[in-house]
């Protein structure tokens, strides 16, 4: 699942989707229906000539470096607010992302007093993290949403090294919102062979880690339809098939039997452990059903291959061949997200991380369910500024989900599956040139039908007035929340953005927040906010 043309050799972890609930008396996880945004405009491509790239508004031609020297748009560099280079173009593109393990392993390093390391750090995946307010659309695909406010100059504000370009009054953050209908409650959904992959090495006896697994496969084995079907693969130091695909109907106090008996062991030998999974799935694939394989591991392997290299081409082949994704649960407070976020990345999958059981209901009985049916294979980003208002911009985070600006219409690039309910955002820092005014950036996401492999596109675009008040006054409060989540990363990485404020003032923003939203995910923010700061003091 090479990508071709792109900077950085992360595949992008494509976000395994869901129709409808996998599950019953479970909380549902999208939200409402809402409107399709006024000014969106949908185009479909019958498959045939491609349409070329959207072109920048100066036809391609110089612009200046979008916060990068001379590498790839989304990179960062210390000095990535200095005076911009030249660049070729004022195009973005990206894959869609919805990881959240990221920001759900720093909240657990925090928690332990520890800060976690800057390469652990992805801004979209804590940005991701929290709800948002994007119309809906009516059928598949996406609503696109754009705005924006300025950040303003915060007292302590953290400003890149030996320029003060990025002072906060001269920048504006601009947020690109895609979102997807949610699911059908009362429709019908294909039945689901998952295969379970549990890591039971001597490093998951810790506490929150296979204690918690077992929790989770318990609620889950009991909320399963009578027509699913589950296979239980364990690994230590070899791998062991301790459950083939079995029909759940009749089966649930045996599939519970296995799940009680298990206890960690010895060693982490995670390739031992997907080979064997996919070895168990694709002998019980079902056609007509959503297959799939679910890895449990706290991703720390210390023996057989312990790099991702030896089995990817497993995993890629599983899921050309018979559509086989992997979907990647992180626990444990030392964990291997490097490793894991490879293996999701090749598996058309995505990667997530519970440290309590509030947190593993939610991903077993709230975000698996919704991961069944697509509602969009293969989407993209791409957003095209205008270099008549538009002096210098950067895309925060999503450095291995980048897209040859050429590839945009290329589909045999791979995008992200987005399921159900699900909101991806994206947020930019745009540096707009002195007195601009109009148009600043159109913003197209394009994807797959998931049944007919039809493309389409959907496209929405911001005005200057659109970004220009000021964000922790007049901007929404979802806008506030996503700027929070992005300062908040940036901080922890070492990085620096426009507007920054020290982490005393993020955190006090953060608890106002959670107030107004009364959003329960919010005031975990501010916590982590604020132990972040005594960390670090």
């Amino acid at each position: 699942m090479k990508l071709s043309a792109r900077t950085y050799r992360g595949v992008l972890a494509a976000v395994l989707a869901g129709g409808m609930l996998l599950t019953a008396g479970c909380g549902g996880g999208g939200q409402g229906d809402r409107a399709s945004g006024s000014g969106a405009k949908e185009r479909t491509n019958d498959g045939g000539r491609p349409h070329p790239a959207p072109i920048a508004p100066d036809g391609g031609g110089g612009a200046p470096a979008t916060g990068v020297d001379g590498g790839a748009e989304g990179a960062r560099k210390d000095d990535a607010f200095q005076e911009p280079q030249r660049s070729p173009d004022y195009l973005s593109t990206f894959a869609l992302d919805v990881d959240t393990a990221s920001y759900g392993y720093a909240r657990r390093t925090l928690a332990d007093g520890r800060r976690p390391e800057p390469g652990q750090v992805r801004p979209e995946e804590f940005v991701n993290s929290f709800r948002q307010d994007y119309p809906r659309p009516k059928g598949n695909g996406f609503s696109v949403t754009v705005d924006g406010a300025r950040p303003g100059s915060a007292e302590g504000e953290i400003r890149a090294r030996g320029d003060d370009a990025s002072a906060g009054e001269d920048w504006s953050l601009l947020r690109v919102g895609l979102s997807t209908r949610p699911s059908d409650r009362r429709g019908e959904r294909p039945p689901a062979a998952l295969t379970f992959v549990i890591d039971i090495s001597g490093s998951m006896a810790e506490p929150g880690r296979l204690d918690l697994v077992k929790e989770a496969l318990g609620i889950l084995t009991d909320q399963l339809r009578d027509d699913d079907s589950i296979a239980l693969v364990t690994f230590s130091d070899e791998a062991r098939t301790r459950l083939p695909m079995t029909g759940v109907d009749d089966n649930r106090d045996r599939i519970h039997e296995v799940i009680d008996s298990l206890e960690p062991t010895d060693s982490t030998n995670v390739e031992a452990g997907v080979r064997r999974g996919y070895d168990e799935a694709v002998e019980g694939r079902r056609r007509g059903a959503t297959n799939r394989v679910v890895l449990l591991s706290d991703a720390l392997a210390n023996t057989g291959e312990t790099e991702a290299d030896a089995i990817l081409d497993r995993i890629d082949d599983a899921r050309r061949t018979y559509g086989i994704t992997l979907f990647g649960v992180g626990v444990g407070s030392e964990y291997g997200d490097a490793l894991m976020e490879r293996l999701a990345d090749k598996g058309d999958g995505h990667t997530t991380y519970v440290s309590t059981s509030a947190q593993a209901r939610k991903v077993f009985c709230d975000q698996l369910p919704t991961h069944v049916e697509l509602r969009a294979r293969d989407a993209k980003a791409q957003v095209a500024f205008d270099p008549k208002t538009v002096r210098q911009f950067r895309l925060i985070g999503y450095e291995n989900r980048a897209v040859a600006d050429e590839d945009f219409r290329n589909d045999t690039v791979d995008g992200g599956e987005v399921g159900p309910g699900h909101t991806v955002t994206a947020l930019y820092a745009v540096r707009l040139r002195e007195g601009a005014s109009g148009h600043v950036a159109t913003a197209t996401v394009r994807w797959l039908d998931p049944r007919t492999r039809a493309p389409h596109e959907q496209t929405g675009s911001v005005e200057t007035d659109a970004v220009d008040g000021a964000l922790w006054d007049e901007a929404s409060k979802r806008l506030q929340v996503t700027a929070v989540a992005a300062y908040f990363a940036e901080s922890l990485r070492g990085g620096a953005m426009p507007g920054a404020p020290e982490l005393g003032e993020l955190a006090a923003r953060a608890r106002k927040l959670a107030s107004s939203t009364e959003d329960g995910a919010v005031r975990e923010l501010a916590e982590a906010i604020a132990q972040a700061q005594r960390v670090r003091d």
